[in-house]
């Protein structure tokens, strides 16, 4: 049973698409699986024959990693399995996480501290928990946040503590419940609206942007608006392309709108904290596949008085030989490609850049003025991208004098998301574009 959504933990079987024996090329649909959020399409990946069906239609709560089928790659096999049964099959595999990536540094000292792991979504969770009860004025809204706790489980058990009055249901609407909040955070309320994907959010940009980002400038200064709007935004997997958008550029453009994108567990509730008690809007791009990750968090940033600056950057490894800037889960290829570029002599410095705007340029310029190379990474199209507007900065400052080699972006693939999932991972940054651009610009073989 495959992960298909970053919260399934089970699925069922609504039907199988092929029978035993049926020749199968790969992106052929299998079966229509049912996830907590959708029916969606199982494909496989591998040419072949379907030599057994373990798991039969109409099966209910199948736990992900259950094998549901065997796949022969000679028909002469088939025979093989007619009274294999699964059981002898490897321990189911766990739900499909983002890469590994070294951990991050404590940032208040290198002395060793006592950690807790804790999830992207437990972090988030508990901010948002936190200022709820920190702060009356408080209240979240938008699509299933309350009673299903959330499409990602992201506002799990507010609803039950903070009741409707706190934690409300809206319907299928962006641009409806985000004029709602819109209005409250200009009639002094802090809404936090959630977006099931910022994808959607483009129903609502009007509002965003028209209504909230400007309203102090037109307002001369008399209105604020101070509303949190967030949700997941990016690649996820297996999506399509009209949810797999990066929205960090079109934010970021937009004067009056704060863009935060976090990376780790620390990251989201800090930042999340600190965007819920702002007077400014504030636009809050997660990563759903992040979400089940889990970072070493310190007793101090579990606290709930944790929160952080926003406009400064991290530097999650320091280094000597060249600058790795990333944003929300592109810091974790580019702390593999730094850990990969060790092995070859190669130390890398990464900075994680958490906020998009305001942009923190002193640390850019300070790690481009130290190493003299840099490379920039992220999920979004290439075209008036983050990585575009770090080389701007770069080659506007005193920072460009110190550069030996042009700066390289790596970026998604400018084209739509591919669906299949052999297509899309080609079609976002790996930690291998990340050490080739590396060897490229230090020249090395």
């Amino acid at each position: 049973m495959p992960a298909l959504s970053p919260t399934m933990e089970a699925g069922n079987i609504a039907e199988w698409n092929v029978q035993e024996g049926t020749e199968v090329s790969g992106g052929d649909v299998l079966a229509q699986i049912e996830t907590d959020k959708a029916t969606v399409d199982f494909e496989t990946t591998d040419d072949g024959y379907i030599a057994k069906i373990l798991v039969p239609a109409g099966s209910q709560d199948v736990p992900v990693g259950t094998p549901l089928v065997v796949i022969a790659t000679d028909a002469d096999d088939i025979a093989a399995f007619k009274d294999y049964s699964g059981e002898a099959a490897a321990a189911p595999a766990p739900p499909a996480a983002a890469p590994a990536a070294a951990a991050p540094v404590p940032e208040a000292s290198s002395a060793p501290v006592s950690t807790t792991m804790i999830t992207v979504r437990e972090a988030l969770n508990t901010a948002m928990f936190e200022e709820l009860e920190r702060d009356e004025k408080v209240f979240i809204m938008g699509e299933e946040v309350a009673e299903y706790n959330g499409a990602y489980k992201i506002t799990k058990g507010l609803w039950a503590k903070f009741g409707s009055d706190r934690v409300i249901d809206t319907p299928i609407t962006e641009m409806g419940f985000t004029g709602m909040g819109v209005g409250a955070g200009l009639g002094g309320l802090r809404p936090i609206v959630e977006f099931m994907t910022w994808n959607f959010a483009m129903q609502s940009i009007d509002h965003i942007i028209n209504s909230a980002a400007k309203a102090r400038y037109m307002s001369g200064g008399q209105l604020g608006c101070p509303i949190v709007f967030r949700g997941p935004n990016g690649a996820a997997a297996a999506v399509g392309a009209q949810h797999s958008q990066c929205f960090g550029a079109w934010y970021s453009h937009c004067p009056g709108l704060f863009t935060l994108a976090p990376y780790n567990s620390r990251d989201a509730k800090g930042l999340l904290k600190a965007a819920i008690r702002d007077d400014n809007p504030v636009a809050f791009l997660e990563d759903e596949v992040s979400y089940g990750r889990e970072f070493p968090m310190t007793d101090e940033e579990m606290s709930e008085d944790f929160i952080l600056e926003i406009g400064k950057a991290h530097i999650e490894k320091e280094g000597t030989d060249i600058t790795l800037i990333g944003y929300s889960r592109w810091v974790g290829v580019a702390l593999d490609a730094a850990e990969e570029l060790a092995k070859i002599g190669i130390n890398a410095e990464v900075i994680n850049l958490r906020s998009l705007r305001p942009l923190d340029t002193e640390t850019i310029i300070k790690s481009v003025c130290k190493t003299n190379h840099v490379i920039t990474v992220e999920g979004g199209w290439p075209q008036s991208g983050i990585g575009a507007e770090i080389i701007a900065t770069i080659m506007e400052t005193e920072a460009f004098d110190y550069l030996d080699a042009p700066v390289e972006r790596i970026c998604g693939a400018d084209i739509p998301m591919p669906y299949t999932a052999s297509l899309e991972s080609q079609a976002i940054p790996q930690s291998h574009n990340v050490v080739n651009a590396a060897k490229r610009a230090l020249n090395i073989q």
